[in-house]
């Protein structure tokens, strides 16, 4: 069972996390980033190392396995673009795409594997740290959570840390496909005792193995880092 927290929500944040996938339906505007033109760019193992052209960055973040690769491959349509490991924890770097030539998706290393070392694990929460707290730009965060399993500690904490820091985030449950869909509202109303999400964060329930809630994703994208287009 998830851990019991004071009640944070209100009927109007309620409302807004389980109709939040539909609201993209409303911009009615046609998509100007071609998704799919999504290219590798480049690995960084150290701060240091990650590129600074100037472009807008979003930053992937979230447990070992939360389904970040596969979240990557299936906005850009492309199975084979950023590797699904069936070993949680190989990806140690930063990895970098390309989206279109507009802006970049940062994908940081998963935290929270237990078959990983400690000396690892550790350089894992470094490098993913060092990311928030070196005074880098990024314009938004895509915290991903796989709406099966309870959160853990550091996804209670990530959320309460960009609530502090004020830093914009989407939260996307993955994984959406292995319940029906009255199962995942249930589970969301759950979820909503847990965080305390910011008043303009965005809840997302996707898969992207069935592709649910992957157009709205993007569209919600597109029109935070690109309103005028």
């Amino acid at each position: 069972m998830i851990a019991e927290r004071k009640a944070l929500s209100s009927p109007k944040r309620l409302q807004k996390t389980t109709i939040c996938r539909f609201r993209t339906l409303m911009y009615n505007r046609s998509m100007s980033i071609n998704f799919r033109n999504t290219r590798f760019m480049t690995l960084a193992a150290d701060i240091s190392k990650c590129p600074s052209d100037g472009m807008p960055e979003i930053v992937m973040s979230g447990r070992s396995n939360a389904g970040k690769s596969s979240l990557i491959n299936a906005l850009a349509d492309n199975r084979k673009l950023a590797r699904v490991s069936q070993s949680p924890g190989k990806t140690r770097a930063v990895v970098y795409f390309n989206v279109d030539r507009k802006f970049l998706i940062a994908d940081l290393p998963g935290y929270g594997y237990a078959r990983v070392s400690k000396e690892v694990k550790e350089g894992f929460n470094k490098l993913a740290d060092s990311y928030f707290t070196s005074g880098r730009k990024f314009d938004l965060v895509l915290h991903l959570i796989d709406i099966r399993h309870d959160p853990s500690k550091e996804d209670i904490a990530m959320i309460e840390y960009m609530n502090d820091n004020k830093i914009p985030y989407f939260v996307v449950f993955t994984k959406c496909d292995k319940m029906s869909r009255m199962q995942m509202l249930n589970r969301l109303r759950e979820l909503e005792e847990v965080f305390d999400y910011s008043e303009d964060a965005r809840v997302f329930a996707v898969s992207s193995t069935a592709k649910t809630g992957i157009s709205d994703l993007k569209e919600s994208i597109e029109s935070y880092l690109f309103p005028s287009l």
